[in-house]
Protein backbone atom coordinates (compact mmCIF):
# COMPACT_ATOMS: atom_id res chain seq x y z
CA UNK A 1 0.00 0.00 0.00
CA UNK A 2 1.44 3.62 -0.94
CA UNK A 3 1.15 6.05 1.27
CA UNK A 4 -1.70 8.88 1.03
CA UNK A 5 -4.05 10.76 2.68
CA UNK A 6 -6.01 9.10 5.00
CA UNK A 7 -3.22 6.19 5.63
CA UNK A 8 -1.60 5.63 8.75
CA UNK A 9 1.76 5.39 8.65
CA UNK A 10 4.65 4.28 10.72
CA UNK A 11 8.08 4.97 11.00
CA UNK A 12 11.08 5.05 12.94
CA UNK A 13 13.35 7.83 13.09
CA UNK A 14 16.21 9.78 14.59
CA UNK A 15 16.58 13.59 15.36
CA UNK A 16 19.42 15.60 15.16
CA UNK A 17 20.91 19.28 15.03
CA UNK A 18 22.54 20.83 12.32
CA UNK A 19 25.63 19.76 14.23
CA UNK A 20 25.22 15.82 13.96
CA UNK A 21 24.05 16.21 17.71
CA UNK A 22 21.24 13.00 18.14
CA UNK A 23 18.71 14.70 20.18
CA UNK A 24 15.79 12.06 19.21
CA UNK A 25 15.41 8.17 18.46
CA UNK A 26 12.73 6.29 18.56
CA UNK A 27 13.01 2.32 19.19
CA UNK A 28 9.78 1.47 18.62
CA UNK A 29 8.02 3.07 15.36
CA UNK A 30 5.53 5.60 15.55
CA UNK A 31 2.49 5.97 13.85
CA UNK A 32 0.81 9.33 12.49
CA UNK A 33 -2.38 10.03 10.51
CA UNK A 34 -0.99 11.04 6.95
CA UNK A 35 -2.76 13.93 5.34
CA UNK A 36 -2.26 17.12 6.79
CA UNK A 37 -3.59 16.14 10.44
CA UNK A 38 -0.62 18.17 12.05
CA UNK A 39 0.64 14.37 13.48
CA UNK A 40 4.09 15.01 12.25
CA UNK A 41 5.99 17.42 10.60
CA UNK A 42 4.67 18.24 6.93
CA UNK A 43 8.17 18.19 5.46
CA UNK A 44 7.95 14.43 6.70
CA UNK A 45 4.76 13.91 5.07
CA UNK A 46 6.15 15.57 1.76
CA UNK A 47 8.86 13.21 1.66
CA UNK A 48 6.68 9.93 2.28
CA UNK A 49 3.74 10.58 0.11
CA UNK A 50 3.63 8.27 -2.23
CA UNK A 51 6.08 6.05 -1.03
CA UNK A 52 5.45 2.24 0.92
CA UNK A 53 7.06 0.81 3.29
CA UNK A 54 10.88 0.20 3.75
CA UNK A 55 10.74 3.63 2.06
CA UNK A 56 14.27 5.27 3.95
CA UNK A 57 15.02 8.87 4.12
CA UNK A 58 16.42 12.00 5.22
CA UNK A 59 15.34 15.43 5.14
CA UNK A 60 16.71 18.84 6.75
CA UNK A 61 14.58 20.82 7.90
CA UNK A 62 14.83 24.82 8.92
CA UNK A 63 13.39 26.33 11.81
CA UNK A 64 10.26 27.27 9.93
CA UNK A 65 9.46 24.21 9.14
CA UNK A 66 10.35 22.80 12.42
CA UNK A 67 9.77 24.04 15.71
CA UNK A 68 10.01 27.95 14.48
CA UNK A 69 11.88 30.82 14.65
CA UNK A 70 13.71 31.91 17.82
CA UNK A 71 11.71 34.23 19.40
CA UNK A 72 12.85 36.76 22.26
CA UNK A 73 9.72 37.92 23.41
CA UNK A 74 8.30 34.71 24.66
CA UNK A 75 11.07 35.21 27.56
CA UNK A 76 9.30 36.72 30.49
CA UNK A 77 11.28 37.78 34.06
CA UNK A 78 9.34 37.57 36.44
CA UNK A 79 8.72 37.79 40.19
CA UNK A 80 10.55 35.13 42.02
CA UNK A 81 7.19 35.39 44.59
CA UNK A 82 5.00 34.44 41.48
CA UNK A 83 6.81 30.62 41.84
CA UNK A 84 6.76 28.15 44.08
CA UNK A 85 9.96 27.79 46.76
CA UNK A 86 11.32 24.93 45.27
CA UNK A 87 11.27 26.80 41.61
CA UNK A 88 15.02 25.01 39.32
CA UNK A 89 16.26 25.89 36.15
CA UNK A 90 14.51 23.09 33.59
CA UNK A 91 11.08 23.34 35.16
CA UNK A 92 7.95 23.64 33.03
CA UNK A 93 5.11 25.51 33.63
CA UNK A 94 1.63 26.36 31.73
CA UNK A 95 0.99 29.86 31.93
CA UNK A 96 -0.72 33.14 29.93
CA UNK A 97 -2.16 36.71 29.82
CA UNK A 98 -4.31 36.83 33.38
CA UNK A 99 -7.09 37.25 30.79
CA UNK A 100 -6.02 34.79 28.04
CA UNK A 101 -8.30 31.36 27.35
CA UNK A 102 -7.02 28.21 27.91
CA UNK A 103 -5.96 28.23 24.18
CA UNK A 104 -3.84 31.27 24.91
CA UNK A 105 -1.71 29.08 27.41
CA UNK A 106 1.96 28.10 26.66
CA UNK A 107 4.60 25.90 28.10
CA UNK A 108 7.23 28.22 29.75
CA UNK A 109 10.82 26.61 30.85
CA UNK A 110 12.91 28.32 34.00
CA UNK A 111 15.90 29.13 32.53
CA UNK A 112 17.35 31.47 34.88
CA UNK A 113 16.30 31.52 38.84
CA UNK A 114 17.87 34.68 41.00
CA UNK A 115 16.82 35.77 44.65
CA UNK A 116 14.23 37.91 43.28
CA UNK A 117 13.38 37.28 40.00
CA UNK A 118 12.48 34.26 38.07
CA UNK A 119 13.49 33.90 33.62
CA UNK A 120 11.04 31.65 31.93
CA UNK A 121 11.54 31.01 27.75
CA UNK A 122 7.76 30.17 25.93
CA UNK A 123 10.11 28.98 22.60
CA UNK A 124 10.32 25.19 22.62
CA UNK A 125 13.92 24.06 23.33
CA UNK A 126 14.45 23.42 19.73
CA UNK A 127 13.11 26.73 18.01
CA UNK A 128 15.19 28.18 16.08
CA UNK A 129 17.31 25.02 15.04
CA UNK A 130 17.84 23.67 11.96
CA UNK A 131 17.18 19.44 12.18
CA UNK A 132 17.59 16.50 10.19
CA UNK A 133 15.09 14.00 10.57
CA UNK A 134 16.55 10.36 9.29
CA UNK A 135 13.52 7.60 9.20
CA UNK A 136 12.13 4.15 7.46
CA UNK A 137 9.16 3.81 6.93
CA UNK A 138 7.51 0.41 8.74
CA UNK A 139 4.06 0.37 7.98
CA UNK A 140 1.62 1.70 5.78
CA UNK A 141 -2.28 0.86 6.08
CA UNK A 142 -5.34 2.62 5.75
CA UNK A 143 -7.22 4.82 8.89
CA UNK A 144 -10.08 3.48 10.34
CA UNK A 145 -13.31 5.91 10.12
CA UNK A 146 -13.41 6.60 13.92
CA UNK A 147 -9.61 7.29 13.38
CA UNK A 148 -10.96 9.85 10.54
CA UNK A 149 -13.15 11.40 12.74
CA UNK A 150 -10.63 11.58 15.87
CA UNK A 151 -7.82 13.39 13.57
CA UNK A 152 -5.09 11.21 15.02
CA UNK A 153 -4.56 7.02 15.39
CA UNK A 154 -5.61 4.74 17.66
CA UNK A 155 -3.91 1.46 18.85
CA UNK A 156 -0.34 0.67 19.00
CA UNK A 157 2.16 3.67 18.24
CA UNK A 158 -1.10 5.87 18.66
CA UNK A 159 -3.22 7.29 20.84
CA UNK A 160 -5.05 5.30 22.96
CA UNK A 161 -8.44 6.61 24.23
Amino acid sequence: MKIAKDTVVSLRYELSDANGTLLEKTDEPVSYLHGGYDGIFPAVEEAVHGKDVGTQFNITMEPDEAFGEYEHDLVRVEPRSLFPEEIAIGMQFEGGAEDADDEDYMLYTVVDVTDDEVTVDGNHPLAGKTLNFVGVVTGVRAATAEELEHGHTHGEGGHLH
